[in-house]
């Protein structure tokens, strides 16, 4: 049981530790939304995680085959996705609409709430089945008797999203202590910025699934 966990803590903060796109969208929302929202962020990535972990230890090796064609598709969708929501965070920053109105106020009330952030950021986790590809062959490569028990698979795929999770809400802490260290009057360039590599990377991704596959 015990090399279980660690062996999912280990798969956990592997495939969330590397900085890409949703990294970036958690330090953004905790920077631009505050802690509370970064969390309810950080939280639909590790669920996303999570999820994908446990698909792995239950299917196996075999999911690979049936992921595979998906991955180009869904990286396509999940850069449209990303484009879609700077874009958006970009839009948050027209005028006030009413006098008296401040810019925070607007953007507060044009962003979306804990929930719809959580499922945001739960989609578009999910939309890149690549995580699944890995978790299954990790746990293919794992030494003999692991994971041969139910619970040990369990313990592997709990224990990725814990180690998921804390790594996301790491990312959420440091947006929001940096939104704070930023002040008011930066807090408008500091949404553009954030948003301009929140497109950026979609683009990127969009590209990369665009490209035809090798061979």
């Amino acid at each position: 049981m015990f090399e279980a966990i660690v062996a999912g803590a280990v798969a956990g903060f592997a495939i969330a530790v590397p900085v890409g796109a949703i990294a970036v969208l958690i330090i953004h929302t905790g920077l631009t939304r505050g802690l509370r929202v970064g969390i309810a962020a950080a939280a639909g990535a590790a669920s996303a995680d999570g999820i994908y972990s446990t698909i792995a230890v239950i299917a196996g090796i075999g999911v690979t085959a049936l992921i595979e064609p998906w991955i180009q598709p869904l990286r396509i969708v999940g850069g449209l996705v990303l484009i879609a929501l700077g874009v958006r965070g970009l839009l948050s920053l027209r005028s006030p609409r009413a006098v008296g109105e401040s810019e925070a106020d607007v953007i507060e009330a044009a962003a979306p709430g804990h929930r719809r952030t959580y499922f945001e950021l739960l989609g578009l986790t999910l939309l890149n089945p690549a995580t699944i590809v890995y978790f299954a062959a990790l746990t293919v490569g794992l030494p003999a008797g692991v994971l041969d028990g139910v619970p040990q698979r369990i313990a592997f795929a709990a224990s990725a999203f814990a180690a998921s999770l804390t790594w996301q809400i790491g990312l959420a802490v440091f947006g929001a202590a940096l939104g704070r260290g930023t002040g008011h009057r930066l807090h408008r360039p500091t949404v553009i910025f954030g948003n301009a590599i929140v497109i950026a990377l979609g683009v990127l991704i969009l590209l990369e699934g665009l490209r035809a596959p090798a061979g």
